[in-house]
């Protein structure tokens, strides 16, 4: 897009590319407590497009909506990490869940049911969901459980980002792990495959997978909690 006089349009650029801000703040939102605003990731977001837009060399070989992508998810957990937006506390609950399911697991021999967990953390079904909707799943893999000898006690996005010089999503194509991963993904409730499968290969947000299954959004947020758990606790045995 140009101007009349032959130069770039930025603001044209960017108000076409304002949708991919604003999805992959949503997309992102699911991961994070409820204290971050997508509204505020958006802004930033929309930071991270515009320098897209400065650096962007089409001689590089690689789609501009890639390369933004990539510059748009790095300015927002640029911001996040600034913000140290997951707080000691909750990661020790999310360690709490995944402690206690893994416990309940090895006990009964099959995936627990939400009220078995509960019950192993001496919590009621609604106080076990209402933690769940708080934490808010994170990442399925954390570099730290493929890569030993991390400081626990660090910061959350330190710790499970890759420095300019790695590339976590390589690390994923080793074919054990994906194996371990597809199994543990079909190992999941029913329910809450049909949730990873939307959310992670069809890129539906909670919103709109909530809608799917008539439920609330909130809801769909605790399942998608609890099915990380699920998941990071057998890939954690892997």
């Amino acid at each position: 897009m140009y101007t009349a006089k032959g130069q770039l349009d930025r603001n044209a650029l960017l108000q076409q590319h304002a949708p991919l801000v604003r999805r992959i703040a949503h997309h992102m939102i699911a991961k994070l407590p409820p204290n971050v605003e997508v509204d505020d990731l958006i802004q930033v977001g929309m930071i991270g497009l515009n320098e897209a837009l400065s650096r962007f060399e089409a001689s590089q070989g690689v789609q501009f909506e890639t390369f933004a992508s990539q510059r748009i998810r790095g300015a927002m957990l640029d911001e996040l990490r600034g913000g140290d937006w997951m707080s000691r506390s909750s990661r020790k609950s999310q360690k709490d869940i995944e402690q206690a399911l893994r416990r309940v697991e090895q006990k009964l021999g099959r995936s627990p049911l939400e009220s078995e967990i509960a019950a192993e953390m001496d919590m009621s079904l609604q106080d076990y969901q209402s933690l769940l909707g708080k934490v808010r799943g994170t990442q399925l893999v954390y570099l730290e459980d493929i890569r030993p000898g991390e400081d626990d006690e660090g910061s959350f996005l330190d710790r499970h980002m890759a420095d300019e010089d790695a590339d976590p999503v390589a690390l994923l194509r080793d074919q054990r792990i994906r194996s371990s991963l597809v199994q543990a993904i079909e190992s999941l409730p029913e329910r809450e495959q049909y949730i990873m499968g939307m959310y992670y290969e069809q890129d539906m947000n909670l919103k709109e997978i909530a809608a799917v299954l008539g439920v609330t959004e909130s809801r769909v947020c605790q399942l998608h909690s609890q099915a990380i758990a699920r998941l990071r606790t057998k890939m954690r045995a892997h």
